[in-house]
């Protein structure tokens, strides 16, 4: 099916999307190497807490 696609005159894969994803990996990866993973997870805790009443 790909290949009847390409053949037709005009046809243009789109490049934008990658671009878009990649950047958000590369960006993903950033923050993952900065350890934001750690300090999201403990701001959710205390705002858990908090809403409970406990902290």
């Amino acid at each position: 099916m790909t290949a009847k696609r390409r053949g037709r005159p005009g046809y243009k894969l789109r490049k934008a999307p990658f671009f878009v994803i990649f950047f958000f990996v590369i960006c993903m990866c950033i923050g993952i190497a900065a350890d934001e993973p750690a300090r999201v997870f403990e701001q959710a805790v205390r705002v858990c807490l908090s809403c409970i009443g406990i902290g």
